[in-house]
C-alpha cells in the first residue's frame, strides 16, 4: 500500500487536486472533515462520540480521527493506497500516524506539499467563502488565526517529513492543471 500526504497551508488547492490524484493512482482519498461527517451521519460509535464533543464545542481529540482513519484503511482493501488530505496536522499526529503505519508493517510514501505565499491564501479563501457562503471565511481576522494556525501548529512537521526524506514541496501558483502535472511529476 502506497501512503501518501498531500500537505500544505489552508486555500493551497489541497482538496481541488485531491481527486485527480486519487483516481490516477488507484488511491482512496481520506479527508479527515469529510470522515468526520460521514462517521456522524452514519451513527458510528466513532461518529457519536465526534458529535457529542463537537456539539459541546470541543476539538475531536487526535485520538477518534486516529481511529477513524484507521477504520478507513481496514475499509478500503481494493485500493493501491491512501491519500490523506488534513491530516496530520501536528506533529503529535504525524507521529502517531506512524506509530499506527508502523503496527501495519507501512510507512508513509511521500509528503507532497503545496506552496503558496500568505497573499494568496487570504485571495483563494476569501474567493471559496464568496462561492461556497462560508461568511466566516470573508473575515480578514479569521483568515489570519488560521494562516497562524498553520505556521505555528503545521509547518513543524515540514522538519519531520523531510529528515524522513519523504517532503516534497511544489509551487502551487498557476492552473490547476499545472499544480496537477508538478503533483504527477513528483509520484511518477
Amino acid at each position: 500500500m502506497k501512503y501518501y500526504i498531500i500537505f500544505g497551508p489552508p486555500g493551497a488547492g489541497k482538496g481541488t487536486q485531491a481527486t485527480a490524484i486519487s483516481e490516477r493512482y488507484n488511491l482512496k482519498h481520506i479527508s479527515t472533515g469529510e470522515l468526520l461527517r460521514k462517521e456522524m451521519a452514519e451513527g458510528t460509535e466513532l461518529g457519536k462520540k465526534a458529535r457529542e464533543l463537537i456539539d459541546a464545542g470541543c476539538l475531536v481529540p487526535d485520538e477518534v480521527v486516529e481511529g477513524m482513519i484507521e477504520a478507513e484503511f481496514a475499509r478500503n482493501t481494493e485500493v493501491d493506497g491512501f491519500l490523506l488530505d488534513g491530516y496530520p496536522r501536528t506533529l503529535a499526529q504525524a507521529k502517531a500516524l506512524d506509530l499506527l503505519l508502523n503496527k501495519r508493517g507501512e510507512s508513509v510514501t511521500e509528503v507532497v506539499s503545496l506552496m503558496i505565499p500568505d497573499a494568496t491564501i487570504y485571495e483563494r479563501i476569501r474567493h471559496r467563502a464568496g462561492i461556497e457562503g462560508r461568511e466566516d471565511d470573508c473575515k480578514d481576522e479569521v483568515i489570519a488565526t488560521r494562516i497562524s494556525t498553520y505556521h505555528k501548529k503545521t509547518e513543524p512537521i515540514i522538519s519531520f517529513y523531510k529528515s524522513a526524506e519523504k517532503y516534497t514541496e511544489i509551487d502551487g501558483l498557476g492552473t490547476v492543471e499545472q499544480v496537477r502535472e508538478r503533483i504527477f511529476g513528483v509520484l511518477g
